[in-house]
């Protein structure tokens, strides 16, 4: 039974002595003792169980075993340089699958032109882009980054703020006329509200802050929905109240399509960048992750919300 401890340093001799035709020469090539490469050519005799140079005092001429294993050699060494240059060149051009999860309107309308401009830049990337308005579990799903809204919590995961963010309430004028203008908390209970079940929206509860006091408030309607674009619709028809993100709505508010309503009051949720594991690990991940916050924060696609 052979004993492979050898490394790539024994195959470097091995081929330095096979070029030079002497120990001599080897050493003088790779700048190592004598001692160091007469040892090392013996360590690897003694690994392959075989006699790779006659040895003389005059000579080194190479054996039949000898000659096959500097072929071999020069295979390995071939592949490791071809190992190294790949894996450099990973680092610099990204490259490989990549599974983003989102919600459905962060999704559509901000994350996936980004990702567009990305492949364009990146064509080696596999791009995967799942819209769903629910917390995805990124380990078992198998998701690379994740761009949600609200707290992370699970403590396995590693966040990246993206910007500050929050819910507010809002409804359409007509609404408003119809039914009236909240003042306080307590009147939304003689409203009707949209129900809507965002991915860390507990249904029925609205928690509300006012500076950094939380009120948790009861509200009721007879429409609800679990798909944002449903909401959105039925708020600007004057169908009831609805809490939304500022990034969603802030056309529409600058439009007069709906009206805020309770300014004071909001839900604080700033948009994260998740990830299953800390960016130092992947070069393609890191890229991918600081193009995202960097596109979310400036530019076209950028969220129309403070940067904090």
């Amino acid at each position: 039974m052979t004993n492979n401890k050898w490394n790539l340093t024994d195959l470097n001799v091995l081929c330095a002595v096979v070029k030079t035709g002497s120990f001599v020469g080897a050493s003088e090539e790779l700048g190592m003792a004598q001692a160091s490469v007469s040892k090392r050519i013996a360590d690897l005799e003694k690994s392959l169980g075989v006699l790779l140079f006659r040895r003389t005092t005059r000579s080194v001429q190479i054996t039949s075993e000898g000659i096959l294993a500097h072929t071999r050699a020069l295979q390995v060494l071939d592949a490791a340089t071809r190992l190294q240059q790949d894996v450099s060149s990973a680092r610099i051009r990204p490259s490989g699958k990549l599974r983003i999860s989102t919600s459905l309107r962060l999704g559509r309308n901000y994350i996936a032109p980004i990702l567009s401009k990305l492949a364009k830049e990146y064509p080696e990337l596999d791009i995967w882009l799942e819209l769903v308005d629910r917390r995805v579990d990124m380990l078992n799903e198998g998701y690379d980054i994740d761009i949600r809204a609200g707290d992370v919590t699970e403590p396995h995961l590693i966040s990246h703020k993206v910007v500050k963010s929050q819910r507010m309430l809002c409804a359409s004028k007509a609404y408003l006329e119809r039914k009236g203008t909240p003042k306080t908390l307590d009147d939304l209970a003689l409203h009707d509200c949209l129900l809507f079940r965002q991915r860390d929206q507990m249904l029925g509860v609205w928690r509300l802050q006012n500076n950094k006091e939380e009120s948790a408030v009861r509200i009721t309607g007879g429409m609800g929905s679990n798909h944002a674009d449903v909401i959105h619709e039925w708020a600007e028809q004057g169908l009831g109240i609805a809490m939304l993100s500022d990034w969603d709505i802030h056309d529409k508010l600058a439009k007069g399509k709906l009206v805020r309503i309770l300014p004071d009051y909001t839900q604080q949720t700033d948009i994260w960048a998740v990830t299953p594991s800390r960016l130092t690990y992947s070069a393609t991940l890191k890229l991918c992750v600081e193009y995202l916050i960097e596109s979310l924060q400036s530019g076209p696609h950028a969220l129309p919300v403070s940067l904090d």
